[in-house]
């Protein structure tokens, strides 16, 4: 608050104390009470003259409630005094005033003075109070939570050290914790830009207490565009970039918050460099040094520790120069340094990926299918000493080798979390994170990273194969069939999605239904594995089950009559049809839409005959809440009519 502002905001009181001193000198009437006033405001108005010679350490929230709350007080007083000056008998007459005014007025002057004093106090330096304790103001009775912001907050700006700065922002970070109403008067109270100045002065402690206090108070779009505007993306970016990944963690988990709860400000922090700093977090240790990986058969791509397997051998070292050859004319038979041309390639494109401009996408979110996702950050060992960089230009990270294992892990943890978020419904930032190292990353974390690495790889990789459903360009671009990085990223779905009992199936399902389009019609493997969760499995994952099979035997879908044989193959029909009769509602209505997809694309089926599928269409056509559904509405009377033109209705009985 600048100097000018706040000896303009003084002058009104100062004058007006000034005034209601000298009357005082001057009344008829209540002289006694009237002196009192004037020594309770001459005291005041010397607070005041303080407050304006100190008028550079005053902080301005409180300042500003202070002396308007202060003002009125005053014109009370003076007011009361005023009344007292009457002259002349009949103006003594008519001129009433009661006893409890005095009392009241001189009441709130103290209560004014209490809040002056208390406001050169909080906005001293830690030298100067001495560790007194402020205690609450007057102003602050009825709401002592907005006193403790305030102090805190004023710890933050009068250049208290750094410790001290940094167990300010540890109690914001109580607070904002506690309650959703403190963190916004937080926000209202001028909170954020000292906490900005905290994360780029402070030391790690202070740093990470700072991050974590702004990633806690981005809990709603109103609350997220305020801290964007106070200039927060730069320094977070600057942060990822330079900081201790103690710290860089923290950091990349306030970006995931504020991402998930307000979704533009995701073009903010790509316009800062955070997609490709949070990239190259995810790629280190993930994949190694591009010269030293020699490539395995085809036979092996099952295995990413397979794929990625590092050579010392001094023969290989011509296996860079051959890649764009290899990758430009592959043949039949190639069976090596598929992975290999992929990490060089991607290192390349990744470069010129990260130099695109980010607009806005105005693109319509859609309902949340996100997991329940730890918001809290783990409080780290502050004593953990040395700095650490991120070289832009290249893979390495020059000090991160260092960092003991766990803080490693959390890391990777945080930029997939934050990249989940970033990625949501952005078709620009999608494609600027397949263009980079990430799907090769997000492959290799999902078979070996810690259990929330891969729950975070998986649920960014079900955001971007979403977009790329929405998108063609992205989907043909970074899922095309021949794309090595993209069929690590499928293997590791269908190893997950056969195993079937992993806590990342829900979004490996999703995310291979987003793909249906992308597979040739000699790709069905993924048709067997999804059929048989279809049997006997928790509603949740049948339902998802049932959805993705029915985006491989949609009509859109160009294969759908080969997809459509796949499932009747793999024993579908069988499954849907009792998940028609007797599974809940969510999971009956994507069940009938497949079967209603299957016997309009194949009707001429022997096992839809033989399973009388024509009989269940026709019970489910007096199925009230079948029938109402939309997506079922035009669909089942056209499967129906066109299985009649094929299989007789004979009376076989009711399955």
């Amino acid at each position: 608050m600048s100097s000018s502002i706040v000896k303009e905001i003084l002058a009104s009181p100062i004058q007006m104390a000034d005034q209601v001193s000298k009357m005082a000198d001057e009344v008829q009437n209540f002289r006694q009470e009237c002196l009192e006033l004037k020594a309770k405001t001459e005291k005041l108005a010397a607070l005041l003259r303080q407050a304006a010679r100190n008028s550079n350490d005053l902080y301005e929230r409180p300042t500003r409630r202070i002396i308007e709350d202060t003002e009125q007080v005053l014109d009370k007083a003076l007011t009361l005094v005023s009344k007292c000056r009457a002259n002349g008998l009949v103006k003594r007459l008519f001129t009433i005033i009661p006893a409890t005014a005095f009392r009241k007025t001189s009441m709130q002057l103290e209560n004014s003075l209490g809040d002056v004093q208390w406001l050169l106090r909080v906005s001293a330096s830690a030298d100067e109070r001495d560790d007194e304790y402020l205690g609450l103001p007057p102003i602050a009775a009825n709401e002592p939570i907005l006193c403790l912001i305030w102090e805190q907050v004023a710890i933050l700006l009068s250049g208290a050290s750094l410790e001290e700065r940094s167990d300010a922002a540890a109690s914001l970070v109580s607070l904002a914790r506690d309650n959703d109403r403190y963190g916004k008067l937080i926000l209202e109270e001028g909170g954020v830009p000292p906490l900005l100045k905290l994360l780029k002065e402070g030391k790690m402690d202070g740093q990470e207490n700072a991050a974590r206090a702004i990633g806690l108070l981005g809990k709603d779009p109103e609350s997220v565009e305020h801290i964007v505007n106070a200039g927060v993306c730069s320094v977070f970016a600057k942060i990822l970039k330079e900081g201790h990944m103690k710290v860089q963690l923290v950091v990349a988990w306030a970006i995931s918050e504020m991402a998930a709860h307000h979704p533009k400000c995701q073009d903010h922090f790509s316009q800062n460099n955070a997609i490709r700093l949070l990239v190259s977090h995810l790629a280190f240790e993930t994949i190694e040094e591009h010269s030293k990986y020699a490539i395995v058969s085809k036979q092996n791509m099952s295995s990413i520790h397979s794929v990625l397997m590092a050579s010392n051998d001094p023969n290989k070292k011509n296996l860079q120069e051959n890649d764009d050859k290899k990758m430009a004319h592959p043949t039949a038979n190639q069976t090596t340094s598929q992975m290999h041309s992929v990490i060089t390639n991607t290192l390349a494109i990744g470069g010129q990926g990260d130099q695109r401009s980010q607009q806005l996408n105005p693109m319509n979110q859609r309902g949340n299918n996100n997991v329940k996702a730890n918001n809290a950050v783990v409080k780290h060992n502050n004593n953990q000493q040395g700095n650490s960089h991120v070289s832009i230009a290249g893979t390495s990270i020059k000090g991160r080798e260092y960092e003991d294992p766990e803080t490693k892990g959390q890391m990777k943890a945080m930029a997939a979390r934050a990249l989940w978020q970033l990625c949501r419904g952005n078709v620009t930032i999608c494609r600027h994170i397949t263009e980079s190292r990430a799907l090769l990353c997000f492959a290799v974390l999902l078979e070996k990273g810690y259990e929330d690495v891969r729950s975070y790889s998986a649920m960014a990789l079900m955001e971007i194969t979403y977009v790329a459903e929405q998108h063609a360009e992205l989907r043909r671009s970074s899922f095309k069939p021949n794309s090595p990085a993209a069929k690590a990223v499928v293997e590791q779905f269908l190893k997950i999605i056969d195993k079937g009992d992993s806590d990342l199936l829900i979004p490996c399902i999703k995310s291979v239904g987003n793909l249906a389009r992308t597979f040739r019609a000699t790709e069905t493997r993924f048709i067997a594995p999804l059929v048989k969760l279809l049997d006997e499995r928790e509603a949740e994952v049948t339902t998802e089950a049932a959805i993705a099979l029915n985006k491989f035997a949609c009509t859109d879908n160009y294969l759908h009559e080969t997809h459509c044989n796949a499932i009747i193959e793999a024993g579908g029909a069988k499954h849907l049809i009792q998940l028609v009769y007797f599974g809940e509602q969510m999971v009956q209505i994507p069940s009938l839409i497949l079967l209603c997809y299957i016997a309009l694309h194949v009707p001429k089926s022997e096992t839809l005959a033989q399973e009388d599928v024509l009989i269940v269409l026709e019970w489910c056509t007096k199925q009230a809440h079948l029938i109402g559904d939309s997506s079922i509405e035009t669909l089942l009377p056209e499967a129906k009519s066109r299985l009649e033109l094929y299989q007789s209705r004979g009376a076989r009985g009711f399955h």
